[in-house]
């Protein structure tokens, strides 16, 4: 296996992980006559073989950085706020890149719009994670983890102080040791320490000693014994250490020591310590659940015997700087050591008082570091193929646990050290740590654990050797006694020389032939405590013995060196004594003699003591070679003498010493367990049928029992998973390969069951195990594939797949068919065996593929699909999904070719089968399970480094393409699914989609038109269900009401958008929070100095324990749940789930823009008529919150399909598509962010662009128009100031810029530019056009045209609460709404009849019914347009004589621009009829008569033309009625009047838009002045603010600016008069209606006067020759009335009038009056009452003498005195000429006065006669002329 081509597929491990010498020589003799130590050598020995393909191949790529993903509301623009931060601080991109997510190594991602959504939607995909969750999955094991799970420590020596100084050398050792059970637990680790003048470099001085733990323990702790040179007799004594005073040696005692510790090498005891390890108060556990805060020993810090002290060290990396490390260490300083007075023994190191040992006056400093014994350590050896001390020596570099495929390796990351030097010592740590880097194996000492042989597990390494401690030798006078130790072959030769045995105490030293103990001096009964480690041979005959040598020792220093002199000798054969635990006694011989060991000698030899057992000693084995077991020796006995053919082949005894296997305890089973099972498969390769049956009965026994003794629950035991994956070598190629007999034996049993021959319980036991034989059985093919192709292979090539011989293939069907029966029936039995066994048969094609022609692999695939074929019960459909899973993640799947040769995809095909069928499945669990299978899948090609190039990634997608088809064919089961299912659905069709080329990808279209329409379906799924919402608006259950089941009760959801993996991602991610600083990893067991480090930070704490409390709660809200997160990962949260949503959308528009190029060219199968897939993405484009960078890539594509399909997509078909479009463009132009806001400004100038060649531009006027009414409900126009009053918002402000921006040319060029669309965009003409029909004025006429809805709406909205009280701003804001959106023939009458309601309410009954004229003139208009009604122009314009605002401006194109939902179709004759009838109710209730009579004659048409004779003959007696209502009005003495008018002027800047401004109000003809002036002052004071009152102006004289004050609104009122059409204003008469004046005429007015009196001399009041006249005309908008009670001024113009002008108006009014009185014609002669009666009352006003009053005052004023002097000669004949008339059509009236009056007026007409003639008289005195003219 030396050769490149196998290490390919396997890689070869070193087996020996610790840096040990090499243990025995003696093993590299000649063991072909024991062929089972062959065996077990050959076991520990040779290097592991690791199949490198067996656990899956996956190579991440390389991590990369999400970008950020900008999602703007209307009032927020984080585009911008993100620029500014970034240019404050460059640091922020550190930030953000810490923030990783999956890598987008997208090769052709230049033709994509964005990046993939699978990395975005898995962003945390772990591949061995995932695996790891499907049943049966079978994990990798590490060797050196699985068996030495606990801790590893390490132990340096770093001083020895004494108070009197260190002259001589001290020696020692260090072993574990448990106080409570009294025994050691490694052997020793010995070290020296030299005094500084003595010291050597030779010396290792460095060496640290590495033990191993189980688990911690109270009771465990290190034992410490000191050793010196034994002391002179006379000398120095050891006393001098211990004294309790100061004592300091002269220069000649040290010398003298020094001189002595050269010459003498035997040693004495001299001191002792116990350093406990662990907390009193833990657990015995592992480690995982101990407190982060246990303390290392808090006994030496605080215990009254050791007072130590600790000190954190930091861990040194290679290149000088702090680093990580698994580790933690701490410096130990014992102050405490226990001189040894005299023997001592394990009793008196319990006990507590030390009665009997004085302290030493001296501290021992340690540093001892612990070290997870853990999946690392053998990683690192396993990986770089060479041994390497990993982590013991800090300097060395970190275990690389990234190259483990075993998901449990990953400890949570790296962990700090503490950082803080606390002495110089520390630094000479630190320097001897670096120093020591160079040769890390030869400084470490790894003491053997004597535990391994007591475990249950196997043993991986050669271990073989004895330990001997001699314990006591009782003398009878005292001695200096001391014990050398050898091992040897016979007793033939007393001078022979011993074996070369003893493991020497210095490190690198060959192995001695004997060793010494410590010298006891002066001891009657000596005690030792030394370990002597004996090399034991491999197998030793009974005259292998050791031989101990007693001498005695003269401690005194002569003329030479003290020699030793022999006391006696004592032998211990091997034979007899190896298994011994128990103390063993021993006589001691006086001589040595040949043949010692023999019975008959024994008896002659001479003994000390009499022959009693003086010598006490114990043994302690400790051999992977030697079975303690009799039966397994009793097996490995039959085994060779069956190998080597001693007995014949039949041997019984063979036979039954396997079936005795099944009697073997569990312990020597387990350790010895690989080479038995090497031993069963040789004779289940190689024996007859019997012997292979034997065998392979006992190897499923053994098996069986190793599953049940072994205390973890995993299915595939790690013993036998370990024995597999490493350890077994198939012979290493020495001996014909495995599997063959294995499938024969394995095969025969399985049918004969099949036949339904008994076999016994052990066939179940076979079912439970098969994952171990089918993967022996692949691994035993691959071994024998690789070698085959060994030599002649070229290097770098792939080994070629094996075909099996036919015989071998036949055999292992059969036996695949029997397995796969079993699964079948015991599956519907619902037995977790089955569901375990089916994996298993899963993975053995898996392996298969790797190893042999694809083609068998898929007779056994085909095979199980056809066993397991269609819709099954859920158990069984559940097992077949497994198996597809486990072997579509083969690297080969996709090349997995079937029955037919051009059938290369058998596999995917079934594979995209069978998950369509899961998601179909009535059982909740598998559908969550098929789509969840389909994400992995495709995730695993899309981030494998391997799977990268566009080829690969086209032909992965094609592969997967039919599933795409598969959904569009059966789309009920896609809807069926819950969302969280559909999401993993979907992100898996984008991917594919993605990934395919244009050609692929239209199959997809071109079926059928339903087929597309379902495509597009999808698409809007993926946009609806992938649609970014803020963290509060998620619910936590999907839009199904079924949660997805393929997750826990348990398992908190934090987002649904992404894959349900992340949920669990994220709660393991606040579960290892609070480990990340200061864990149980980190401080395992160990003490912490530093009190802040104890537990973690109070936030993290906090933060775990909400998110526990969280994910418990049932129901838990998911906001609740992301709160609970830490900062970090809810920030990485909001980012992949921003970055889903833009990937999604990218994605989806990117196949739409794919699509309309395919439409264009008419290749594919659509609706051409509508392009209804078009249509209906891209509102739902719009209608989703989208990210910035969705629209920057949407616009330029929005462009290209207008450009292709404008006329299809402009056609009425699509007015609802426009609609919505529209609505979307004017609500991006709200926006606050200039990026989106120009984008949409853009998008409306396209619509333009479109509607001048495609359309009528009044249509998207009316489409526009809508939408903005839409609009106005969905965004808030206004908001509060702070005053409480309203103000327009920025919404409605950037509305009306970009409504502007968009008929803006100056900046369109700009626009484009930026918004990455070419300069010509608009200019460009259309295919099949000619001429360019782009018109700027049309654009600006549109432009206006909605800003001045848009004005209208905001007007409205900012009257909020005072309409209800301003109900003339209320009034007047629904008009202007009404005529703003006149384009729109129904929102135009909605807001008349919003009008016409509000008219009502304030009884303002005419304009209500010029409402409800206009909404029929609305009505009647469009229908005269269609010439669909019975109306013509004339009835048009019959009616705009009523209400001269129906205008045929907008109604025209209005009813012509018919929008789907809106517009003409309402427009009826009924729905006229319906308001003029209306009208005609309301202007029966204003008496406007004249009115009603006009709009009954318009109704009649309509009936006649139905000949609808009721209705007729109703309308008729409405007719009459009318009629005669006028003639009441006519004939009532007393004028009607149908209104007042008052002109109201406004000034003041709180007035808003009124200030200025005069208004003509029309009022009921109840309203007087008083009133008009409470209801306004009422209005406008609650207007005002403390900084403004309001004051009304007392007349109406004209106000001029320099009288106005500041800080004062005023109000002037004036009641003004209607001025008929034909009447002349300049005459100077005065303005006194009668009935006659306009009985005839329409009530229509829209001119007022007023007259206002003035002097010019400056006086304010005067007589009548100074009262100037001044009569104001005003002009106003419209005529009333109108669809206002007030309309705006217009025009104003004044006249003036003298005084005596006035003066003859006087006369002339009242003359005037009176003729007209006498000429009115009667009905007849009898009526004369009512005439009579206004006779009366104008007579009285005119004959009556009152002084200064009427006629005689004119005369008094301007005929008498100076006043006449000032008269023109015309003007005084004029004002003759009339008071001469005013008299005589008096006289005429008394005359006609008395013809009518009775008895009862004579008295009345008396008095008239009596005044005219007193009249008369009076006027004679300035006119004398009158008594004559009369």
């Amino acid at each position: 296996m030396e050769n490149n081509n196998l290490g390919l597929r396997f890689r070869k491990l070193p087996r020996q992980p610790l840096a040990l010498p090499k243990l025995d020589p003696l093993l590299d003799e000649n063991l072909e006559q024991w062929p089972h130590l062959n065996q077990l050598v050959q076991c520990y020995g040779t290097e592991w073989v690791k199949d490198v393909n067996k656990y899956g191949h996956y190579e991440n790529i390389r991590p990369d950085s999400f970008q950020t993903q900008i999602f703007e509301g209307p009032d927020t623009d984080t585009e911008t706020e993100i620029r500014l931060a970034s240019a404050r601080s460059a640091t922020i991109e550190e930030d953000v890149a810490s923030i990783s997510g999956r890598p987008f190594s997208d090769p052709g991602s230049s033709k994509h719009f964005g990046q993939p959504p699978l990395p975005a939607y898995e962003p945390a995909f772990d591949w061995e994670n995932e695996r790891a969750m499907i049943f049966g999955q079978r994990t990798p094991e590490s060797p050196a983890a699985s068996y030495s799970s606990g801790l590893k420590i390490s132990v340096r020596v770093l001083s020895l102080a004494f108070q009197s100084g260190l002259v001589e050398p001290f020696f020692g050792s260090i072993a574990l040791y448990n106080q409570e059970r009294k025994e050691k637990l490694s052997e020793d680790f010995y070290f020296q320490i030299q005094p500084t003048e003595m010291q050597d470099a030779k010396l290792s001085s460095e060496n640290r000693g590495v033990f191993y733990l189980d688990a911690p323990s109270a009771s465990v702790c290190l034992l410490i014994q000191l050793e010196k040179t034994a002391t002179e007799e006379g000398g120095v004594t050891s006393s001098v250490y211990s004294r309790k005073e100061p004592v300091h040696l002269t220069e000649r005692e040290k010398q003298k020591l020094q001189v002595w510790s050269r010459i003498m090498p035997y040693r004495e005891s001299f001191a002792w310590a116990v350093v406990p390890l662990f907390d009193n108060n833990l657990t015995t556990n592992t480690g995982e659940s101990a407190s982060p805060s246990s303390p290392l020993a808090p006994s030496m810090t605080a215990s009254s015997s050791h007072d130590g002290v600790y000190e954190p060290i930091a861990k040194i990396t290679s290149d000088g700087k702090q680093g990580y490390s698994g580790g933690s260490s701490v410096v130990v300083e014992i102050s405490n050591l226990n001189k040894v007075k005299e023997s001592y023994s394990e009793e008196s190191i319990q006990d507590p008082k030390r009665k009997v040992h004085k302290p030493v006056k001296g501290v021992l400093r340690l540093e001892i570091e612990k070290h997870r014994n853990g999946h690392g350590d053998f990683e690192d050896l396993s990986e770089n193929g060479s041994i390497i001390n990993d982590s013991l020596d800090p300097t060395d570099r970190l275990s690389d646990l990234t190259l483990m495929k075993c998901p449990s390796s990953s400890s949570g990351g790296p962990r700090n050290g503490c950082s803080k030097w606390n002495s110089e010592d520390a630094k000479d740590v630190s320097r001897n740590l670096t120093s020591s880097c160079g040769t890390p194996d030869l400084n470490c000492y790894h003491a053997f654990d004597f535990c391994s042989t007591t475990r249950n597990e196997p043993f991986l390494h050669l271990f073989h050797c004895l330990y001997v401690y001699p314990v006591a030798v009782t003398l009878s006078r005292k001695r200096n006694p001391f014990i050398r130790v050898e091992l040897r072959k016979d007793d033939t030769d007393i001078r022979k020389q011993p074996l070369e045995a003893i493991y020497p105490r210095e490190p690198g030293v060959s192995l001695q032939k004997w060793v010494h103990t410590q010298v006891a001096v002066g001891a009657r009964a000596a005690s030792y405590h030394d370990e002597i480690k004996v090399s034991l041979p491999a197998t030793w005959t009974p005259s292998h013995h050791l031989l101990f040598t007693f001498f005695h020792v003269d401690l005194q220093t002569k003329l030479e060196a003290p020699r030793p002199v022999v006391v006696g000798y004592a032998s211990l054969p091997l034979s007899t004594y190896i298994h011994s635990r128990s103390d063993i006694s021993l006589p001691v011989m006086r001589e040595l003699v040949p043949h010692y060991l023999q019975e008959s000698t024994k008896e002659r030899l001479d003994y000390l003591e009499d022959g009693k057992n003086i010598f006490k000693l114990r043994l302690r084995l400790c051999s992977s070679l030697y079975p303690t077991n009799e039966r397994v020796r009793d097996f490995c006995l039959e085994y060779d003498r069956h190998t080597l053919q001693t007995r014949p082949p039949w041997g019984s005894e063979l036979l039954q010493a396997i079936n005795s296997l099944k009697h073997v305890d569990s312990t020597a089973l387990l350790q010895f367990l690989y080479p038995i099972l090497n031993m069963l498969l040789h004779l289940i390769g190689n024996g007859g049928e019997t012997l292979q049956v034997a065998a392979f009965r006992a190897m499923v026994d053994i098996l069986t029992r190793v599953q049940q003794v072994s205390f973890d629950d995993a299915d595939r035991n790690r013993f036998l998973v370990t024995y597999v994956d490493y350890s077994f070598d198939d012979f290493g190629g020495n001996q014909p390969p495995v599997y063959p007999g294995l499938a024969t034996v394995w095969g025969s049993l399985a049918r004969s069951k099949a036949k339904g021959y008994r076999v016994g319980p052990v066939y179940d036991d076979v079912l439970s195990m098969a994952w171990f034989f089918l993967e022996l059985i692949v691994k035993s093919m691959a071994l024998e594939q690789a070698r085959l192709y060994d030599h002649n292979l070229p290097t770098g090539e792939d080994v070629p797949p094996m075909q099996l011989k036919e015989s071998v293939f036949r055999c292992i069907m059969q036996l695949f068919d029997c397995l796969l029966t079993e699964v079948h029936e015991r599956c519907k039995k619902g037995l977790s065996l089955a569901k375990r066994l089916n994996s298993s048969l899963a993975f053995f094609c898996y392996d298969l593929l790797y190893i042999i022609e694809p083609c068998q692999v898929y007779e056994l695939v085909s095979l199980y699909m056809d066993k397991f074929s269609g819709v099954c019960q859920s158990v069984l459909h559940e097992c077949k999904l497994t198996f597809l899973q486990i072997i579509s993640d083969h690297d080969l799947f996709v090349e997995m070719p079937g029955r037919d040769p051009s059938d290369r995809n058998y596999l995917s095909s079934i594979l995209i089968q069978e998950l369509f069928l899961s998601l179909d499945h009535d059982e909740l669990p598998l559908r969550a399970k098929g789509a969840r299978i389909l994400v992995i899948l495709l995730c695993k090609h899309e981030f494998d480094a391997r799977y990268q190039k566009a080829e690969d990634k086209l032909y992965i997608a094609q592969l997967y393409f039919p599933f795409v088809g598969q959904i569009l064919d059966e789309m009920p089961v896609f809807y069926n699914l819950n969302a969280t299912e559909k999401r993993e659905v979907l992100i898996g069709v984008l991917q594919i989609v993605r990934n395919l080329d244009d050609t692929s990808l239209v199959k997809a279209w071109q079926q059928s038109i339903a087929r597309t329409r379902l495509y597009f379906k999808l698409m809007e799924e993926c946009l609806i269900l992938f649609e970014h919402k803020k963290a509060a608006d998620s619910i936590l259950g999907g839009n199904n009401s079924r949660g997805p089941v393929s997750e826990g009760a348990g398992s908190p959801k934090y987002s649904e958008r992404l894959s349900p993996a992340i949920n669990n991602y994220l709660s393991e991610a606040s579960r290892q929070e609070v480990r990340l600083e200061g864990t149980p990893d980190n401080g395992y067991l160990w003490q912490r100095v530093n009190s802040q480090l104890a537990s973690p930070s109070q936030p993290y704490s906090l933060r775990e324990a909400l998110a526990q409390a969280q994910s418990s709660r049932i129901g838990a809200s998911a906001q609740a749940l992301r709160e609970s997160l830490h900062p970090i990962l809810r920030q990485k949260l909001e980012l992949w789930e921003e970055n889903v949503s833009a990937t999604v959308s990218l994605q989806v528009l990117e196949i739409t823009e794919n699509f309309s190029s395919m439409a264009a060219s008419h290749n594919i199968a659509t609706d051409y008529g509508k392009l209804d897939c078009i249509t209906t993405i891209l509102t739902s484009f719009f209608s989703r919150n989208q990210s910035l960078a969705f629209w920057k890539a949407f616009f330029p594509i929005f462009n290209r399909i207008f450009d292709l399909h404008g006329a299809t997509l402009m056609a009425r078909e699509n007015d609802r598509f426009l609609k919505q479009i529209a609505f979307h463009l004017l609500r991006l132009a709200v926006y606050r962010n200039d990026s989106v806001r120009k984008r949409a400004v853009i998008g409306l100038q396209i619509l333009v662009k479109s509607s001048l060649y495609f359309m009528q531009t009044a249509r998207l006027r009316a489409l526009l128009t809508i939408t903005l009414s839409e609009l106005m409900s969905d965004v808030q126009v206004t908001h509060m100031k702070s005053d409480n009053t309203l103000e327009e918002s920025g919404e409605a402000r950037r509305l009306q810029q970009s409504l502007s921006e968009m008929a803006d040319e100056a900046k369109s060029v700009n626009l484009l530019r930026e918004c990455g669309l070419p300069d010509d965009t608009l200019l460009i003409i259309p295919e099949k056009f000619t001429e360019n029909r782009w018109s700027w004025a049309e654009v600006k006429h549109l432009s206006d045209s909605l800003v001045l809805a848009l004005d209208a709406s905001l007007g409205h909205a900012l009257l909020g609460s005072v309409m209800a009280m301003d109900r003339y701003a209320a009034a007047e804001s629904f008009y202007k709404l009404g005529m703003a959106f006149a384009p729109v023939p129904d929102l135009h009458i909605m807001w008349l009849l919003h009008l016409c309601d509000a008219h009502q309410e304030m009884q303002s009954w005419a304009e209500a019914a010029q409402c409800a004229v206009a909404v029929a003139g609305v009505i009647m208009q469009a229908l005269v347009a269609r010439n669909d009604g019975v109306w013509s122009k004339d009835h048009v314009s019959a009616l705009r004589k009523i209400c001269p605002m129906v205008s045929g401006e907008f109604t025209t194109e209005a009813s012509a621009a018919e929008v789907e939902g809106y517009g003409a179709s309402k427009l009826t004759v009924d729905s006229a009829v319906k308001y003029l009838q209306l009208a005609n109710k309301l202007f029966s209730q204003a008496e406007l008569y004249h009115f009603c009579a006009s709009i009954l004659e318009l109704v009649i048409p309509v009936y006649k033309s139905r000949k609808a004779y009721g209705q007729l003959a109703k309308c008729h007696t409405l007719l009459t009625n009318i009629y005669e209502s006028i003639l009441d009005q006519e004939s009532n003495p007393i004028p009607f009047i149908d209104a007042t008018y008052y002109r109201v002027g406004f000034y003041g800047e709180k007035f808003g838009k009124l200030d200025r401004k005069e208004y003509v109000y029309r009022e009921p003809r109840d309203v007087r002045l008083g009133d008009i002036m409470e209801k306004l002052s009422h209005i406008y004071e609650s207007r005002m603010d403390s900084n403004h009152i309001l004051h009304i102006i007392p007349d109406s004289r004209q106000v001029k600016a320099e009288d106005l004050q500041a800080g004062v609104c005023y109000l002037q009122i004036t009641a003004v008069d209607a001025v008929m059409e034909d009447e002349d204003l300049g005459s100077r008469r005065e303005r006194i209606f009668s009935l006659s004046t306009g009985s005839v005429r329409a009530r229509v007015f829209d001119r007022f006067l007023f007259d206002t009196p003035f002097t010019k001399n400056g006086k304010t009041q005067g007589g009548l020759e100074d009262q100037w006249k001044r009569r104001t005309v005003l002009q106003t908008e419209g005529s009333f009335p109108a669809l206002v009670n007030r309309l705006l001024v217009t025009k104003s113009e004044s006249l003036e009038f003298s005084p005596v002008e006035n003066a003859i108006g006087m006369i002339e009014t009242r003359t005037t009056a009176l003729r007209n009185e006498l000429e009115e014609p009667r009905s007849s002669d009898g009526d004369h009452l009512p005439r009579l009666q206004s006779l009366q009352r104008i007579l009285q006003g005119s004959v009556a003498v009152q002084v200064n009053s009427g006629v005689l005052s004119v005369c008094t004023a301007f005929l008498s005195g100076e006043p006449a002097t000032r008269l023109r000669s015309q003007e005084l004949q004029q004002l003759i000429a009339a008071l001469l008339e005013f008299m005589a059509v008096c006289k005429r009236a008394i005359r006609v006065h008395f013809r009518l009056i009775g008895e009862e007026d004579q008295e009345f007409h008396t008095q008239l006669v009596n005044g005219f003639q007193s009249l008369t008289a009076e006027l004679s005195h300035y006119i004398p002329a009158i008594l004559s003219e009369l």
